[in-house]
């Protein structure tokens, strides 16, 4: 029986997510890799965060989205694993506004973190 736990998200784009955990200065290696867990059982997994303890963290295609993939019982991260996968979702939400609006056209103007931790963006487009 695994002991792998997968925690479904809403990220769906492998760029914006790498660039999110390098925003929170995660050490991650692209895949595909192989995720180490309880007793040698690995899971693969598209983004593999290795721990100190020797069981690893990744994120793997669920066919729909990314799924958080970890043996939860040797969570070695600075956040909770809920706020992990909030403080990921956050930049992962921030870097897919700036990409898909920067396709439009649109350009970051304004950018400023509220004491509540959220972000605002405003953006702006020229049009000749």
């Amino acid at each position: 029986m695994s002991h792998f736990s997968q925690i479904k998200t809403q990220i769906r784009n492998l760029t914006s997510l790498e660039a999110a955990l390098t925003d929170l200065g995660i050490d991650w290696k692209a895949g595909p890799k192989e995720v180490r867990g309880y007793k040698g059982q690995t899971y693969n997994a598209e983004i593999a965060i290795e721990q100190n303890n020797g069981y690893d963290v990744g994120f793997s295609w669920n066919g729909q989205e990314y799924e958080l993939v970890a043996d939860l019982q040797f969570w070695q991260q600075a956040w909770s694993v809920d706020g992990f996968i909030n403080m990921v979702s956050q930049r992962y939400a921030y870097h897919t506004v700036v990409n898909e609006t920067a396709k439009q056209g649109f350009q970051v103007s304004e950018q400023q973190k509220n004491e509540d931790g959220s972000i605002r963006l405003v953006l702006q487009r020229w049009s000749a």
